[in-house]
């Protein structure tokens, strides 16, 4: 008799494991860590800029930047002044909970109230493998079209956010936010969601207020975050 094992079951186990470790680790710091995800150019740099630019003098901000290759975007990152580590993936297409664990000991955790990691950019891989972070957020932009939570609905569905960047230029495209939201709610019904602009600023209040009382919530321990 043949005994199949499913290798992808199995990868998945052992890195939900992993991820619960770096869970209880971020917990025992006191740390509330988000993944943003997003496709290439939707602007998760920007958005990461743009926040601890906002929220650095009421919250100790760290980052942690994933990347196929470059140090482009922590570079920025480390620009506004906070502690950021780079994970080159090596060709890999998404962050797993093993390469977020090789980060934690170059961060200073006792030190941090907020730690954003920006994934690397793809609409498929990203969502498959936690990391042990508390809260999810998929950014989506204009440019890239209404349909996506319709063609990459893996991804779209188990965030505890998404955020639509680009709205600056939403008369130049043929983007419907209704068709889009709309979308979006199947899979997540009441989900916070947040048109916004990094360019402008414009909508960045409201997405700014939901973070940080994500984070006094996680402090005062009444958070059910879990991705």
């Amino acid at each position: 008799m043949t005994t199949r094992v499913s290798v992808v079951e199995d990868i998945l186990s052992a890195n939900d494991k992993l991820a619960a470790s770096n869970r209880a680790r971020l917990d025992a710091a006191g740390v509330f860590a988000i993944n943003l995800m997003a496709s290439p150019g939707a602007g998760k740099t920007s958005l990461i800029t743009r926040t601890v630019e906002a929220l650095k003098d009421e919250f100790r901000i760290g980052a942690v930047d994933g990347d196929i290759a470059t140090t482009l975007d922590a570079d920025r990152i480390a620009a506004v002044g906070i502690p950021t580590v780079q994970i080159n993936t090596g060709g890999e297409c998404h962050l797993d909970a093993v390469m977020f664990q090789s980060a934690l000991p170059s961060l200073p955790l006792d030190d941090l109230d907020l730690l954003i990691i920006e994934n690397v950019g793809n609409l498929i891989c990203p969502a498959s493998f936690k990391l042990g972070v508390h809260a999810s957020v998929l950014i989506a932009s204009v440019p890239e079209g209404d349909d996506k939570p319709y063609k990459y609905p893996v991804m779209y569905r188990g965030v505890d956010a998404v955020v639509l960047n680009k709205m600056d230029v939403l008369a130049a495209f043929d983007f419907d936010v209704d068709y889009f939201r709309q979308g979006v709610e199947v899979l997540n019904p009441g989900l916070a969601f947040f048109p916004l602009s990094c360019k402008t600023g414009e909508g960045l209040d409201a997405w700014l207020a939901w973070l940080r009382n994500e984070v006094r919530k996680y402090v005062s321990g009444d958070s059910g975050a879990h991705s």
